[in-house]
């Protein structure tokens, strides 16, 4: 599941404002890592992975 670019972006308002890392994860019920991956990146839109490798074949079930 994915957060909405909206709560992204409050997320990172509120740390750049000031606030904790830590304190923002249990206010907004992110994870830690969410933030700092969020906080890197250029754009918040979410990355979508366009060829996964399957642990399974389809052709074989």
């Amino acid at each position: 599941m994915s957060y909405s670019l909206d709560l992204r972006q409050k997320v990172i308002d509120y740390v750049e404002s000031g606030g904790k890392i830590t304190k923002a994860a249990k206010l907004f019920g992110i994870g830690i890592t969410s933030i700092y991956r969020w906080l890197d990146r250029e754009e918040l839109e979410a990355t979508k992975v366009r060829n996964r490798q399957r642990k399974l074949d389809r052709k074989e079930l």
